[in-house]
């Protein structure tokens, strides 16, 4: 939510001024998110002593970032949604920190990664942890606390999150889905928009098809639906559900072929080198344009179906085992030493589930980059508490969000579809079309393979075998991704 520089020297004499869009003092400053539903608060009633808080602006539980600053210290906090994750570095009593990772780049080295983190990117063994890619940057985790001495930086982990470990039984003459329509609904009327405009990502699916139902009942002024198509028969399907929620919800729609913006394709993030995050999103090339088309129509607030998945689990949070990873034969011998670390350095359990907080931290910089604030109600702490509660009946199959859009009067087939969409044949054009060209390029020269990360050898059999396969091994995109993101920062 915010980017800065702060050095403990210039805390010694507080003297904050606003200039440029910024607060100032000596050779410190701070600055939010250009985003218009963020508000930054400046309290200096208690010099030298200062506190900052950047926030949404809206009632109930608004994500923030805190910052207090006194002479030799400055600490800063998180808050428990974790939409748009700080990330932080410091040198000789200097903090530098940002939402954005591509404007810490004079800090990030490539020959200094951290071999874990390098590891679960390849291995697609991804944790939730204050460790990035990079040494000596970090990431502040929901609740977190990060401290700035003349010792150095210090994060500190808070407590695990208190959950329902059991479903609880339904009382009787309590219908579930009034239930989840109050409560989603009123999640979404809290959202901070001051001009009422907001859009809503609408793949078609049980997920988004909720949150749009709850956006039409919210009723804000203006509402646009943005949606990637998948092509394909699949994707005919998938086009018919939209054009179905769009009309009962009375949006303004916009669909986005996702075939013509595969990864890696002409014109997109990667392909430009632009500066980006190495462990971004697959699909990065498509939403960005998604989030372009969002910005020309002056969304404030983006509502995304992010977290339906992962409150639907059925799990134990006791006995919960992690998938066996896919091997990875081109996997190098230092990445292959530290897979006995991927599991070290953990952030405690979180309020919101693990993966959506990964998603966040790969999907929302790019929102914050257009001026809009993405809002996840699947992922609200009520909806994610009131999801743990719910006996397993209603979230199998998300049996209680298809039969919401049922009584909403949508048919069958939007409720319930047989195919629902993947993205699979848009990564496999990626891969084949462009991602293959820049295997090619990667042979001769690597960040990764130079390292130890990568097996040169075992990447160039795979290399050769990929001109026959009937599929090009998905797994080639995340070290095709990683590389790129390297090479586009350093």
């Amino acid at each position: 939510m915010l980017s800065m520089r702060l050095r403990l020297a210039d805390l010694q004499e507080p003297k904050w001024r606003w200039e440029g869009g910024r607060w100032i003092n000596g050779q410190s400053w701070i600055e939010p998110a250009n985003v218009s539903t963020l508000v930054m608060e400046v309290n200096d009633d208690q010099a030298p002593r200062v506190r900052v808080r950047v926030q949404e602006c809206k009632r109930g539980d608004a994500d923030f970032v805190a910052l207090t600053m006194g002479p030799g210290k400055a600490r800063l906090s998180a808050g428990v949604s974790g939409t748009a994750p700080l990330y932080l570095t410091q040198k000789a009593g200097e903090l530098h920190a940002s939402w954005d990772l591509t404007l810490l780049r004079p800090h990030l080295q490539a020959d200094r990664l951290v071999p874990r983190v390098v590891a679960r990117t390849l291995t697609r063994q991804h944790r939730y942890t204050s460790e990035t890619l990079f040494e000596g940057v970090y990431r502040l985790t929901e609740r977190a606390a990060a401290t700035l001495t003349p010792h150095g930086l210090d994060i500190h982990y808070p407590e695990p999150a208190e959950h329902v470990l059991e479903p609880r039984t339904v009382r009787p003459g309590v219908d579930p889905l009034a239930a989840l329509d109050e409560v989603l609904t009123d999640v979404i009327r809290q959202a901070p928009t001051a001009a009422g405009c907001v859009g809503v990502e609408l793949s078609g699916g049980a997920d988004s098809g909720n949150v749009a139902l709850a956006v039409k009942a919210a009723r804000y002024p203006e509402v646009y639906s943005f949606g990637l198509l998948v092509g394909g028969s699949t994707g005919r399907q998938q086009s018919e559900r939209r054009r179905a929620l769009v009309e009962h919800c009375g949006f303004q729609d916009t669909a986005t072929p996702a075939m013509y913006h595969p990864p890696f394709c002409p014109g997109g993030v990667r392909a430009l080198r632009k500066p980006h995050d190495p462990a971004g999103a697959f699909y990065q090339e498509a939403f960005d344009v998604v989030r372009e088309q969002a910005a020309a129509r002056r969304c404030e607030v983006m509502f995304t179906g992010s977290g339906g998945d992962e409150v639907n689990a059925h799990h134990s949070r006791t006995q919960a085992e992690l998938p066996t990873p896919h091997p990875v034969p081109w996997l190098g011998n230092r990445a292959v030493r530290a897979l006995a670390e991927v599991n070290k350095y953990l952030a405690p359990i979180p309020v919101l589930p693990v993966p959506t907080l990964m998603a966040f931290g790969m999907h929302n910089p790019g929102f914050l980059r257009a001026g809009i604030w993405p809002v996840s109600p699947l992922a609200h702490p009520r909806i994610v508490r009131f999801m743990e509660q719910l006996p397993h009946e209603h979230k199998r199959g998300k049996a209680l969000f298809r039969e919401r859009i049922r009584r909403a009067g949508l048919p069958e087939w939007v409720a319930a579809p047989t195919e629902p969409e993947n993205f699979l044949a848009i990564l496999e054009k990626g891969l084949r079309s462009y991602g293959l060209p820049v295997l090619d390029d990667m042979l001769k020269e690597s960040i990764l393979v130079d390292l130890g990360y990568v097996d040169g050898k075992a990447l160039a059999k795979a290399r050769r075998n990929a001109d026959s396969a009937p599929v090009v091994p998905d797994l080639l995109c995340d070290v095709l991704a990683l590389e790129a993101g390297l090479r586009s920062l350093v």
